[in-house]
């Protein structure tokens, strides 16, 4: 029998490389053929920022006449006014407003590019902005400069809106729907709008003017308007206006909007029809926040709360996470922006 296999050296497969020939002849060609096409790579950034650019351009020259016409239904246009550090809140004022399906009517003016940009890039066409631009960080501070000059723009917008033909109802979004208020805006008045007293009304209330405070003038809440495009109504804005020209900021008297608001409906009751919504539906944040014995009378009745009687981001997020509002923690994606 043959043995000689016996004596042969064993053989050894030799271990695989990625450094063999073959390997090394492609990563050779794909060096080739990248050092040819880099030239040409900045066509792809030049592409992406002339689509930015474009972007930005159409945003900037769009007009509240083409967004009104964009977002109005049925004639009637849903109005917020927004700078960039609200835009949470905003988003939580609009999944309470999706909720009761009003989503489409909402016109978000914008006081700064970032929030402009930021809404129509995620909501194309709810979202213009009206130059000038204010200083973003100076709106911020109840009772500042800057504050003032951002709410003092209020008046202006609505009567542009108003003057274009349409219907239109004004919210600050530190504002929760719970009910839709659509019909509870009762009748053919001129101007709707809800007090801010904390104090207890019957239920029967009248829904004239209420009569003027300590401070010789009624206590109207101007953080929820409706206005119906009539003269009464234009008239309204014009008055308020003027009186926010003839009470200016000052370091001493650190005015805001609504105090104007409420010498002008003061002073020209006689002359608009106006009509006060049921405290019941639309309470104050000093009511439904601090009576609870009343909340409890009234359950069921609410229809908009709005989270003021109190100052600071932080702590009107807090308070409205206490009482289940604070809604884009778990409901982000029903807004129409989703999760900022």
């Amino acid at each position: 029998m043959a043995v000689s296999h016996l004596h042969q050296r064993p053989t050894h497969k030799r271990p695989s490389s990625f450094l063999n020939r073959t390997n090394l002849t492609l990563l050779f060609s794909l060096l080739i053929i990248l050092g040819f096409f880099y030239p040409y790579l900045g066509i792809s950034q030049s592409f992406f920022s002339n689509t930015n650019f474009a972007f930005q351009s159409k945003w900037r020259n769009y007009s509240l006449q083409e967004a009104v016409s964009f977002v109005g239904r049925n004639g009637t246009v849903i109005v917020c006014i927004v700078s960039e550090p609200y835009l949470d809140f905003l988003n939580n004022w609009l999944i309470s407003v999706t909720r009761h399906k009003h989503q489409d009517k909402v016109l978000v003016i914008a006081e700064d590019y970032n929030t402009l940009y930021r809404v129509n890039q995620r909501w194309p066409g709810h979202a213009v902005l009206i130059p000038p631009v204010l200083e973003s960080n100076s709106a911020h501070k109840f009772g500042s400069l800057g504050f003032f000059k951002f709410t003092a723009r209020r008046p202006r917008h609505l009567l542009n809106i108003l003057e274009l033909g349409y219907n239109v109802m004004y919210n600050d979004v530190d504002m929760v729907w719970l009910k839709d208020p659509f019909p509870y805006l009762e009748g053919n008045h001129d101007v709707y709008f809800m007090d801010d007293v904390a104090a207890v009304k019957p239920l029967n209330h009248s829904h004239a003017l209420p009569p003027p405070g300590k401070k010789g003038r009624p206590y109207v809440c101007s953080c929820m308007i409706f206005l119906r495009p009539t003269t009464g109504a234009k008239l309204a804005m014009r008055k308020w206006l003027e009186e926010l020209q003839e009470q200016p900021w000052t370091r001493a008297k650190k005015a805001n909007d609504q105090p104007a608001f409420n010498w002008a409906l003061m002073k020209i009751e006689k002359q608009v029809d106006m009509y006060l919504l049921p405290q019941s539906a639309f309470p104050t944040g000093g009511l439904y926040f601090k009576n609870k014995t009343w909340v409890r009378e009234t359950e069921g009745s609410h229809v908009i709360i709005h989270n003021n009687y109190i100052i600071g981001f932080e702590k009107k997020i807090k308070r409205f996470r206490d009482y289940g509002l604070w809604l884009v923690d778990d409901y982000a994606s029903e807004s129409p922006l989703g999760k900022l």
